[in-house]
């Protein structure tokens, strides 16, 4: 099972291919944003990687990041945890001023 360390909040162990924005809020229950239900459409869910940042990136991933001229995050919605990972969770609910989280995404990455 890969590690997911969370940046002020611990290292948990998570289901390997569990997508990183519900490993987020399940695994580590850190309040993360994912305003438009995982589907890479509005940028609430980004993390700032400290090591293991995925080199792979999807299609949706990138075409948003590109449109909104977004670096040095990723999007948690689009990225499995597949291997050890370390991140600092940039994108919480709290002092967000969202009355909540969003629609939980769905297991499978989307588009």
């Amino acid at each position: 099972m890969p590690l997911l360390t969370v940046e002020g909040e611990g290292t948990f162990e998570v289901a390997k291919g569990k997508r990183l924005v519900l490993a987020l809020e399940q695994d580590a229950k850190i309040d993360q944003l994912h305003a438009c239900g995982g589907k890479a459409r509005c940028t609430t869910c980004r993390v700032e990687f400290t090591a293991g940042e995925p080199e792979s990136m999807t299609d949706a991933e990138r075409a948003v990041m590109a449109a909104k001229g977004l670096t040095g995050v990723r999007l948690s919605c689009q990225i499995l945890c597949d291997h050890d990972m370390s991140v600092r969770a940039i994108s919480r609910l709290a002092g967000s001023g969202r009355a909540d989280a969003g629609r939980t995404p769905a297991d499978e990455i989307e588009p």
